[in-house]
């Protein structure tokens, strides 16, 4: 059982994502400071480095812990006998669902990961948690002789997630208009790379 300080430092730490995530969607990332996190999150600026060094930790923080709730079904039992299509289709839908729901937050999102100012070993650790998933769900295939057996598995996850960022780019440029367009869209592609286009 959570004990009561334990549970104040629970909802200070989410007091201060929740405002940073307003912040940065209705200011931006880079116009939002740390007193701006602090004023509208009720605190004193001191104790927002209680608990995140840079408004990056805060940000990275938030999209982990958001993440790793949407991820949790796929790594359930009921995902060991799904075929790789279906897994890489649920996988890079539960990521676009996450991004999407806010339309600014996303796109400040995805610029902070794809196109960081600077290299941010925290966003990389971000990154590999959810490659090394997507490697299990490849690796996971191979092994039941689903597709072909290639040590490159990093060059082949890297290959999906372009495909990924090309489905999310439709949607931020209305070419996709519906999450049912997203998932039917992906899936056409990730098909087509499973399948090869040679004759």
């Amino acid at each position: 059982m959570i004990g009561i300080r334990e549970k104040k430092k629970q909802e200070t730490r989410d007091a201060i994502q929740e405002a940073a995530v307003k912040l940065f969607t209705d200011k931006g990332f880079e116009r939002t400071s740390i007193e701006d996190i602090a004023k509208a999150a009720g605190i004193g600026k001191t104790t927002i480095y209680g608990y995140f060094a840079t408004k990056d930790d805060i940000f990275i923080d938030y999209c982990d812990e958001k993440l790793d709730l949407a991820f949790q079904p796929l790594q359930s039992e009921e995902c060991d006998g799904k075929p790789l299509l279906d897994l890489l289709v649920d996988f890079f839908m539960a990521q676009f669902n996450f991004v999407t729901k806010n339309r600014e937050f996303g796109r400040q999102m995805l610029r902070e990961m794809i196109f960081p100012r600077e290299i941010n070993e925290k966003a990389k650790i971000h990154d590999q948690r959810y490659l090394d998933i997507l490697e299990g769900f490849i690796k996971t295939a191979q092994e039941r002789g689903e597709i072909i057996e290639t040590d490159d598995i990093f060059s082949l996850s890297s290959h999906f997630f372009s495909l990924y960022l090309g489905a999310l780019a439709g949607w931020y440029t209305g070419y996709i208009n519906t999450i049912e367009e997203a998932e039917e869209g992906m899936r056409i592609l990730f098909n087509q790379v499973m399948k090869g286009i040679q004759v």
